[in-house]
């Protein structure tokens, strides 16, 4: 039974990797329970990478085949680009007219990622920047959609659509907007193979299209335990990063590999062999899906045309309504 509607997105801004896998898990579960939009937010991409636009066009492609790849079925939810649906952009300079600065100056990501970004020696103090939780309700909004699948960390910008929605409704007397609620995800918290948070950027990742070859050779550079110098040492797992993965990768067989760990009976190499193996065989259907559809290039466009055209159906409806509760 259909629950409501859901919009979701990513920005496309690199190849997406292992720590991706269970948000994409739930999208699709998600597609059988509600009405979804899944978006590729370019626009929102242009925010940090507004000095360097080359590789967006390729990024969009690599994530619609990580989708795809990772069983979502555009014949069930429209899998878009969310520059080809212009009323993402309309909805957003409208609802700008009603925003007060300081609700999006107060938005908690906002001096953080300009500190953290500025100390690596880029400014992005722009007009864009600050609107992007505006941008992000419009994309909700503009659907109508009355769930979203958010991890904690993104709680402030939901509560942020939902003020955005309340202000409308009152100022233009109508019941427009639902209050979009959020859909707490559990999302596995993979560290990357160093011990950091995982991203492309630190080389520490395992992307989703990881060859076998790749993946035993990101596991063979994870963190172990310092203080184990020889196979026979007992060794101490929660200090142990493949001890991690083998949590969420191996339930079955984690007790045991801790047990032998502990005791000395298993070296880190044969315990890294094991969780490579196991990460292969998940990865691998994704592999064999992914090169499916990136040998049909036509197919692929077609996908985001029709998904297009399906998603702007619903958005200028509700952007007719937008203008008429507006009286413009």
């Amino acid at each position: 039974m259909n629950k409501g509607t859901i919009f979701s997105g990513m920005r496309p801004t690199g190849r997406l990797h292992i720590g991706h896998l269970s948000v994409l898990e739930n999208w699709v579960k998600l597609q059988d329970e509600y009405r979804c939009f899944f978006g590729i937010v370019d626009w929102h991409a242009l925010t940090t990478a507004f000095d360097h636009t080359e590789e967006i066009q390729g990024n969009i492609r690599q994530m619609l085949l990580d989708w795809l790849s990772a069983g979502l079925d555009p014949e069930k939810s429209p899998i878009f680009v969310q520059s080809g649906v212009k009323e993402h952009g309309e909805l957003h300079l409208l609802l700008s007219m009603i925003t007060p600065l300081s609700w999006l100056e107060r938005v908690p990501t906002y001096k953080d990622q300009i500190q953290q970004l500025g100390s690596q020696g880029k400014d992005i103090s722009t007009y864009g920047f600050l609107g992007y939780p505006l941008l992000m309700a419009a994309d909700i909004l503009v659907y109508r959609s009355n769930v979203v699948p958010v991890g904690e960390d993104q709680l402030p910008h939901l509560e942020f659509a939902r003020e955005i929605a309340r202000r409308f409704n009152y100022l233009y007397e109508c019941e427009l907007f639902p209050e979009p609620q959020a859909r707490l995800a559990k999302v596995a918290m993979l560290p990357g193979v160093d011990g950091r948070k995982m991203s492309k950027s630190y080389n520490n990742d395992i992307p989703l299209s990881a060859s076998t070859q790749e993946i035993w050779e990101k596991v063979q550079t994870m963190v172990t335990d310092p203080a184990r110098i020889k196979k026979s040492d007992p060794g101490h797992p929660d200090v142990c990063i493949v001890h991690t993965y083998q949590n969420i990768y191996n339930a079955t067989g984690v007790e045991e590999l801790r047990s032998a760990c502990c005791q000395g009976k298993i070296g880190c190499v044969e315990c890294k062999k094991r969780l490579a193996e196991i990460i292969d065989r998940q990865l691998a259907p994704l592999r064999e899906k992914r090169q499916y559809y990136a040998d049909k290039p036509s197919l692929l466009s077609e996908i985001l045309e029709t998904s297009c055209q399906r998603a702007r159906a619903v958005a200028q409806e509700t952007m007719e309504l937008v203008r008429a509760a507006m009286k413009i």
